[in-house]
């Protein structure tokens, strides 16, 4: 394993979910955004909010 830990992040503009899998894939936070407004939208937009949602309850904030 890598010893990283997925973790909510401080660079956060509503739960910090997004901000999160950036740092942990270590890719622009940017980037993980659009990308999940994209797929979002071409689910119709709920199922992407509740899964927004999931992940915002499951994720862990940082220590």
């Amino acid at each position: 394993m890598n010893g990283k830990k997925l973790t909510k992040s401080c660079n956060r503009m509503l739960g910090g979910v997004c901000g999160g899998m950036a740092e942990y894939f270590d890719v622009d936070p940017t980037v993980v955004r659009v990308a999940y407004v994209l797929l979002s939208l071409c689910t119709a937009g709920f199922p992407g909010l509740l899964v927004y949602l999931l992940l915002c309850i499951i994720i862990p904030d940082k220590e």
